[in-house]
């Protein structure tokens, strides 16, 4: 009888979050999978939970993945921790969970906090649709791929970033994007915690002038879109109360239809389709 992979959400700054049925979970398993022993010992150690740990990185991943998969397929129960915040989202655990799910294993998750969606939720940007870029790469070819691809993107855009490399990031988004709004977001949860919402040439002259310190989670607006002509709309809808006529709706009633489909004015419309009859 296989056990089971817990995959549980830590604390990104303040211990107050970390919820009672993820403690739970760490008591009860066999052991755990942290991304880095040492921070995960400060974490037991917080709630008194003893349980042994085995590492589980970015560069030892592809090894361990397999060894632990096939422990929780012997009957072995284990929870897997990354140094702060929910795994596999830009850290280790997507390779187990993928390898443990393949074979059956139950993948169960531990839901808790979450840069990405906390910087998301503050961001005072829309949040109703957005993606998750994670790291920008810092191979110079992936890198501008990557800023490539998002050029055009007009949802809201999440990524995280380093100190040392923020305002080189800044400035690559900045030249690949134009100017949009952002929010920064520093230290999210902790005692230095702050949240600038401003532009991105605002962003990239700040840290110029100013060292950047601790984690960052970067909130980006996306590209606005592209209106269609406005011409084109009155064509479209012109068409559509056209073909509607044909089937025995009335021009006022076919205007009316096809203008709130379409999203031009009725009136406008009208005129189009009476114009159109008259020539017939």
């Amino acid at each position: 009888m296989c056990g089971t992979l817990y995959v549980v959400a830590t604390p990104i700054g303040n211990l107050g979050d970390f919820s009672p049925r993820a403690r739970e979970v760490l008591e009860q398993v066999d052991f755990i999978a942290a991304e880095d022993t040492r921070v995960g010992a400060k974490l037991l150690n917080a709630f008194s939970i003893k349980k042994p740990q085995i590492s589980y990185f970015e560069h030892n991943r592809q090894q361990k993945s397999a060894y632990i998969a096939q422990r929780i397929s012997a009957g072995e129960s284990c929870a897997l921790i990354t140094d702060a915040g929910t795994p596999a989202i830009s850290d280790p655990g997507c390779d187990l969970a993928q390898i443990c799910a393949s074979r059956g294993v139950p993948v169960v998750s531990v839901p808790g906090p979450c840069a990405a969606i906390a910087a998301l939720s503050i961001s005072g940007l829309p949040c109703g649709r957005f993606t998750f870029e994670g790291f920008l790469s810092t191979s110079p070819k992936s890198r501008r791929e990557h800023l490539a691809q998002i050029k055009g993107e007009y949802r809201t855009m999440v990524f995280y970033e380093a100190p040392h490399k923020l305002k080189r990031t800044l400035d690559d988004l900045y030249a690949a994007l134009g100017e949009r709004e952002i929010a920064v977001c520093r230290e999210l949860t902790k005692i230095h915690e702050e949240v600038l919402r401003l532009k991105l040439s605002e962003a990239c002259s700040h840290y110029g002038e100013n060292t950047p310190r601790g984690e960052f989670v970067l909130v980006i607006s996306g590209a606005e879109r592209a209106l269609p002509d406005e011409q084109e709309k009155l064509d479209r809808a012109t068409k559509t109360a056209l073909d509607l006529i044909s089937r025995g709706t009335s021009a006022k009633d076919a205007a009316k239809q096809a203008a709130l489909l379409c999203g031009v004015s009725k009136n406008a419309l009208y005129q189009r389709v009476i114009a159109n009859e008259k020539k017939e």
